[in-house]
């Protein structure tokens, strides 16, 4: 594949795992230091100055509970900065590649969500990432959006934080020894970024139709099971409780089947098995 290759978010948790797969077509790392993706005069200069063929972007504001109060910064970096993105690599010919959330969905089919499914979000988060879904297709042709969810992976690193996840955040709260408590009637699938990762450059290796993409390890659990699993690969005892949403209030509405189905890719591995070599290699 002779391609110049940019990656933005790169000291992010997905970011970091894209570096790796790709490393062999030495792509160019960027992070918040090397380009605000907000800044819309900046994003058109530098990419037009580096002239990359493929533009991944994994840059996103991630935080549900804070995007409530910090809308505008919110919608600058995960909906306004991708129309800006999207404007310049139309400009150089550049593809772009995009990820995005089970939160564009309102979360109340049961059965789940299929890519041409009218997304529906419930949240100011929810609200930013489906309007740069609509802004990057506004703005440019050739493109790839990923729609990913319960997405975990590598520890941050001393100097580069990659933001906590599930199973961390779990692993923690079990080094404390008190009751942990999780909701077992929110659903989703839970996905490895190492997963997502590679399934990504299968999708550019392979020159897929663009168009969106739902990407995600197979099969289907609660948080509860989910975190059940965890301890239980582990090998950890602990005081693990089931709980339903409405003990555990959020100051953010959660969708409660977070299911995105897969129609045009092969279906990865199940989340299990992922997680079991996750939880395997993680020092």
């Amino acid at each position: 594949m002779n391609k110049k290759i940019l990656i933005l978010g790169a000291n992010g948790m997905l970011g970091h795992d894209l570096a790796e797969i790709f490393a062999d077509l030495k792509p160019i790392l960027w992070d918040q230091a090397d380009l605000d993706i907000t800044d819309e005069k900046l994003v058109l200069e530098k990419l037009n100055e580096l002239k990359p063929t493929l533009v991944i972007n994994a840059a996103a504001y991630t935080d549900v509970d804070g995007a409530e109060n910090n809308q505008n910064l919110a919608q600058a970096v995960n909906a306004l900065a991708i129309g800006y993105l999207a404007a310049a690599c139309a400009k150089i010919g550049a593809i772009l590649v995009h990820y995005s959330t089970e939160y564009v969905f309102s979360g109340q089919d049961q059965a789940g969500y299929p890519e041409d499914a009218k997304t529906s979000p419930i949240n100011v988060y929810g609200q930013t990432k489906a309007l740069g879904e609509e802004l990057l297709q506004q703005n440019c042709e050739m493109y790839y959006i990923i729609r990913s969810s319960w997405l975990y992976g590598q520890a941050p690193q001393v100097g580069k934080p990659r933001g906590l996840n599930f199973v961390q955040t779990m692993l923690k709260l079990a080094q404390a020894g008190q009751e942990i408590k999780v909701v077992n009637d929110q659903f989703g699938k839970p996905t490895y970024c190492h997963d997502l990762a590679i399934e990504t450059r299968k999708i550019i290796d392979t020159a897929k139709p663009c168009g969106i993409y739902h990407v995600t390890n197979d099969g289907v659990c609660s948080w509860y099971e989910f975190a059940k699993k965890i301890f239980e690969i582990k090998d950890i005892k602990v005081n693990l409780k089931s709980i339903e949403s409405k003990d555990y209030p959020l100051p953010t509405p959660r969708p409660q089947y977070s299911i995105l189905i897969n129609t045009k890719l092969e279906p990865m591995r199940s989340w299990e098995e992922a997680l079991r070599e996750y939880l395997g290699s993680r020092k």
